[in-house]
Formats: C-alpha cells, sequence, structure tokens
C-alpha cells in the first residue's frame, strides 16, 4: 500500500468511520432544526453548540492529550458520542426530542470531535517518522474530506428523508467502527509522564505557540477562515432547503450539494505535496485563500445550483490544502510531547471562533437578509489575505529549524 506502516492504516481507518459520522450529523442537525423553526437565530443555536467545546474545553483536554494515553483518548471520545446518540434516539421515540435537547447533543457531539481530533492529531506523530508526515497527513486528509463530505453529507440527506431514528442511528453505528478499528492499533501512545500541574502545562502551551509567530499567525487566519464560514454556513439551510427558499432543494438534494465540496477537497489533498514542489507552500497558501472568499461571495450573487456547486469545488480544493500545509507544518515545529496543548491552543483560537460565528451569522441574516450576510463574510475572508505578510519561507523556515535544532539537542 506504502510505506507509512501498518499502524498508520489502522489510525487511517478509525480517521476515516469517524469523519463518515460527522459528516452525516453536519447535515442531520441543522435539518431536524429546521423541522422545529425557521428562525435563522434559533436554528444557528445549533450550530453554537455544536462548536462551543472548542472555546469551553479545548485548552484542558489538549493538556490531558499530553498527558494520558492519546489512543485510549480516541475511544472515550468515539464512545461518548455513541452513548449521545443512543440517548436521543430513546428521546425522539418516546417523544421527548426538542430543539434544546438537539443543542445538548450537539454540544456533547462537538466535544467529542474535539478529543478525537486534537488526540489523533497528536498521536501521528507517534505513528510514522517525521519526514512521512506530509505524505501521512495528504493521505488522511484526501480520504477524510471523501469520507466526512461525500459519503457523510450525501447519505445524511439520504437518511433523514427516512427518518430521525434512522439518520441518527446510523451516525452512531459509524462511531462505534471507529472504536473498534482503534482497538486493534497495538502499542501505548502515552507522552512522558508529567509531575507538573495542569494548569502549569497550559501554560507551557500557550507560551510555546505565543513565541512562534508562524504558528500564531496560522491560528488567528483559521480562526478568521472559520468565523466566515460558519456564519455562512449556520443558516445556508435556509437559503439553500424549502420550496420558498432561493435555492429551493429537497432535503436529499441539500447533502448532495455539499459533498460536492468533497470533490475539490479529495483532488487538493492529494495534489498538496505536488503544488509545494513545484510553486513554493507560500503561493500555494496564497492562492488557496482565496477560495473561501468564493464559495461565500457566489451565493450572494446568484442561487443557481451548477454555480454554487462549482464554488463550493472550489472551496473544497483550498481548504485542503490550507489544513494539509498547516497541520504538517504544526507536526515540524512543535516537540511531540508538546503537541496535545499547542495544538489545544490553536484550535481554540480557530475553533473557538466559531460557535460566535454561527450566532452572528444568524443574527447578521436577521438583519440585512441572506445574501447581504453571504456577502459581509466574504469580505472578511478576503481581509484575512493580510497574514502572508507573516507567512513567508524565511518565517517558516526558521521556526521549522529551531526545531530540528531543539531536536538534536
Amino acid at each position: 500500500m506504502s510505506s507509512l506502516g501498518g499502524r498508520f492504516w489502522k489510525l487511517w481507518t478509525t480517521t476515516v468511520t469517524s469523519q463518515v459520522g460527522d459528516g452525516l450529523y453536519r447535515v442531520i442537525l441543522p435539518l431536524i432544526a429546521v423541522s422545529y423553526t425557521r428562525s435563522p437565530v434559533l436554528v444557528s443555536l445549533v450550530s453554537v453548540c455544536l462548536y462551543m467545546p472548542w472555546l469551553l474545553f479545548a485548552l484542558p483536554l489538549g493538556a490531558y492529550a499530553d498527558r494520558l494515553d492519546r489512543r485510549q483518548l480516541i475511544m472515550l471520545a468515539q464512545g461518548l458520542r455513541v452513548l449521545a446518540l443512543a440517548l436521543y434516539v430513546v428521546a425522539v421515540t418516546l417523544g421527548l426530542a426538542n430543539l434544546a435537547l438537539l443543542c445538548v447533543l450537539a454540544l456533547v457531539l462537538g466535544t467529542g470531535e474535539l478529543l478525537f481530533s486534537g488526540s489523533a492529531i497528536a498521536m501521528l506523530p507517534m505513528v510514522v517518522e517525521k519526514s512521512q508526515l506530509s505524505m501521512a497527513n495528504s493521505r488522511i486528509y484526501a480520504v477524510r474530506q471523501l469520507a466526512e463530505n461525500f459519503v457523510g453529507q450525501t447519505g445524511g440527506g439520504l437518511l433523514i428523508s427516512l427518518g430521525v431514528i434512522v439518520a441518527v442511528s446510523s451516525t452512531a453505528a459509524f462511531y462505534a467502527v471507529a472504536v473498534i478499528a482503534v482497538l486493534l492499533i497495538a502499542g501505548r501512545f502515552r507522552p512522558k509522564k508529567r509531575t507538573t500541574a495542569l494548569r502549569q502545562d497550559i501554560v507551557e502551551g500557550i507560551r510555546f505557540m505565543a513565541s512562534h509567530k508562524v504558528l500564531r499567525t496560522l491560528a488567528l487566519i483559521g480562526g478568521g477562515l472559520n468565523f466566515a464560514n460558519t456564519a455562512f454556513m449556520s443558516v445556508f439551510v435556509l437559503y439553500a432547503v424549502g420550496k420558498h427558499s432561493a435555492m429551493g432543494l429537497p432535503d436529499w438534494a441539500y447533502g448532495l450539494l455539499l459533498t460536492v465540496t468533497a470533490l475539490g477537497a479529495s483532488v487538493g489533498s492529494l495534489l498538496t505535496g505536488k503544488m509545494e514542489r513545484r510553486f513554493g507552500r507560500i503561493r500555494v497558501i496564497a492562492v488557496v485563500l482565496c477560495s473561501p472568499v468564493i464559495a461565500q461571495a457566489v451565493p450572494a450573487a446568484t442561487a443557481i445550483v451548477a454555480v454554487v456547486a462549482v464554488a463550493f469545488v472550489i472551496h473544497g480544493a483550498g481548504i485542503a490544502m490550507w489544513n494539509v500545509i498547516q497541520v504538517t507544518l504544526r507536526q515540524r515545529i512543535v516537540p511531540t510531547e508538546l503537541l496535545g496543548r499547542v495544538n489545544s491552543c490553536i484550535s481554540m483560537l480557530s475553533w473557538g471562533t466559531m460557535p460566535v460565528g454561527a450566532l452572528v451569522g444568524g443574527a447578521l441574516a436577521d438583519w440585512i437578509g441572506l445574501r447581504g450576510m453571504f456577502a459581509a463574510t466574504a469580505a472578511m475572508s478576503a481581509f484575512l489575505v493580510l497574514g502572508m505578510r507573516v507567512l513567508t519561507e524565511r518565517n517558516i523556515a526558521a521556526e521549522e529549524d529551531a526545531a530540528e535544532l531543539s531536536t538534536v539537542g
């Protein structure tokens, strides 16, 4: 298959099955929400709860990822989500489900995703050599995009048409498979034992990130991109789904529309290494930062499904390349024993903006309309290109070289 090794491919399988589940609930939760209300603010509350854990829990969970076995944390994350989904199925069966309970479910699912993603990213350098990280991340991101966006989001739209119980139960089943897959990974993946206090560990991670301008710039750009994209996506379902919406799509077609992002993402992930070698990673980063602008500006101008779909393909390719490059840089610059904490700091900055973005998106849509809000998020995404003043090849190479010297020393 490749030189990456058996343990990597088992971690890859765990990630793929988990991403299918993530893709399912990203479609299912908004569609369930619009069955309760058509208010942009109330619908956006589901997204607020889904991404709130990155703001509330990222730092302590990252510290635990540098203290505990990362494989066991992945199992905990998946088991937590299986339990939450099963309880929601019971509530639906008994007629007790409502928008408030859906928000609670979103909060638990988001917490599980945060714990899983942070632990998996920190575990990867313990599975493959540092020289193989770019290849390994490309393999993971290429297929995780297909799993989440193509399989998960297409399946979410189709499953919800069969009923809420079927859709939610299917999501739980994929997380259960992920638990089985991670059980097959042999070995222990606990960093060196730490005797310091948890708070001290968190502060150490914050200081490391703050002292590296490339890392903190990547985090701030990621936060801005996620703020704008979450504001956009938190109410996009109202623009796309329903007979009286601008696009007029049925439920099943909404999931299908979102999956086109995976086409671009898969190609973009696999081509990232080649594009970096040919054009240089700085030029690649500059180009991919334009992709969210396109994805958000096009729906502001037109509701033609084909045109919006093309914009989403471009967005998928750009964001996939961005993820591969910035995660690989993070793994190269940050020592393994600090990776969980630094990753949590970056996650808090880059993903912690998402609940705020969702809330702002709902409020703006109420105030200036959906298309006006889309135009506003596109303008914000365009502003983030200014971060390229810091992301120079010289600055990146300096931090990578310092990390190499630290490792050798």
